[in-house]
């Protein structure tokens, strides 16, 4: 992830590991499709932009092989340690403040990243500068303003108060600079960046484990950030965090969408 002053999401929280995992287990099967599309194979020279995790940075380096080469950056590389041995190589970067880690890159991938970055324009620029002429570009990334409600059905008070959390978390989102509509951009932003052959789409898991997993660690990471902005009291947390934990509610996330192109 991209530096920004008080970023409410720090990977270093016990919590990001959690969020990490749920991740991984939504998100996997679609970014792997894809990445498997665009024919990831031995031999490519790969950047993972904003990496956090290491479930994707380990399945580049099957696919490229001893022969091929996975950069993964993020600010904070410390939960890539598992997979920084050869063909991957860790760095601290900024990708919204600092010129790309290379260039050449077969595949520049992002998940999860950009939405978070004010100096987006930069980082997406910067991505492209670091394609080879014939390098794929995949970006994906959230679009909260599309489905805003963690509690699609809301049929009664556990999932009011669901939705009433969520809102005040995008809210706390926006106010550090977060883009809650940029997902749908991503086709216009790759076409508008010199990108061709763009193709999009988008994945909205409705109720799932993992949804659970991942609105738990989320608002214990947060919980101070939505009381002390009178978002809600301790009480009610508690009872959404055990709502949560009961199993009852179905519990969606934002759609992820898939925007991938080629550069030249």
């Amino acid at each position: 992830m991209t530096r920004t002053d008080g970023y409410l999401l720090d990977n270093r929280r016990d919590e990001a590991g959690e969020r990490f995992e749920a991740f991984a287990t939504l998100f996997d099967p679609t970014t792997f499709r894809h990445l498997e599309g665009l024919g990831v194979g031995p031999g490519w020279r790969c950047w993972e932009v904003g990496a956090g995790g290491v479930s994707v940075v380990s399945w580049l380096a099957k696919k490229v092989g001893p022969t091929g080469k996975v950069v993964a950056t993020d600010i904070d590389i410390s939960r890539l340690a598992p997979a920084a041995r050869p063909p991957v190589e860790a760095r601290v970067h900024d990708v919204g403040a600092e010129e790309p880690p290379g260039e050449g890159f077969d595949l520049v991938h992002a998940r999860l990243v950009l939405v978070h970055v004010p100096e987006r324009e930069r980082a997406l620029r910067s991505m492209v500068k670091a394609l080879r002429p014939g390098g794929r570009l995949l970006l994906e990334d959230a679009d909260p303003a599309l489905q805003p409600l963690l509690s699609p059905d809301e049929h009664g008070p556990e999932q009011q108060l669901a939705n009433r959390l969520r809102h005040g978390f995008r809210s706390l989102l926006q106010r550090r600079g977060a883009d809650l509509s940029y997902g749908r951009k991503l086709p216009r932003l790759l076409r508008e960046a010199g990108l061709r052959q763009v193709e999009a789409d988008a994945y909205f898991p409705l109720t799932s484990p993992a949804c659970a997993a991942l609105e738990s660690a989320t608002v214990r990471q947060i919980r101070a950030d939505l009381v002390s902005a009178g978002i809600a009291t301790d009480q009610e947390i508690d009872r959404h965090l055990a709502n949560v934990a009961a199993g009852g509610m179905d519990l969606a996330t934002a759609p992820m969408i898939s925007a991938w192109g080629r550069k030249g």
